[in-house]
């Protein structure tokens, strides 16, 4: 079960900028430190917030619109924490072929969320992804980083009552 986010419990910007600086010092020193940099900040604060953007661009010498560039282009990067799950469904072309769609919009019934949403209740978030590299069994999909194939309704069903247990 991926870690609950530690933002939701940060009282300050101080705070945040505290500990965005701290993730920078950690990994600086690595050649082409930006992508560890952004995945440690989601992994500390469960998302990687805009007051972080700054920070990053800042100590690493680098633009803001290059760091934003990096973290909004790759879809595991996110602005507000997730759900303490996470379900994401395969939209690329092999698991459309298959049936993905139907699922999709299955799965945004069943947990009553468009892609993108996360559930009031904090429970789960749901994405859409773009290849899950499980081609041979589409449609795909993945929840809390476990891949899973040949997802079909009853299967999203069965998805549902477990991230809601």
């Amino acid at each position: 079960m991926p870690r609950r986010s530690a933002l939701a419990g940060t009282s300050s910007t101080a705070e945040i900028d505290d500990r965005v600086n701290s993730i920078v010092d950690q990994h600086s020193h690595l050649e082409g430190p930006l992508l560890p940099i952004l995945h440690a900040v989601q992994e500390e604060l469960g998302c990687v917030p805009q007051e972080a953007l700054p920070i990053i661009a800042g100590r690493l010498n680098l633009s803001r619109a290059e760091v934003h560039g990096v973290a909004s282009f790759y879809h595991d990067f996110r602005e507000q924490p997730a759900g303490r799950h996470t379900v994401r469904i395969c939209r690329a072309e092999a698991c459309q072929s298959m049936g993905a769609d139907r699922v999709a919009e299955h799965a945004k019934g069943r947990f009553k969320l468009n892609f993108g949403e996360t559930a009031a209740d904090g429970t789960v978030t749901l994405e859409a992804v773009y290849c899950l590299g499980l081609c041979a069994c589409a449609p795909a999909a993945m929840v809390d980083g476990k891949v899973v194939g040949r997802v079909d309704e009853a299967r999203i069903d069965a998805i549902a009552e477990e991230v809601r247990a």
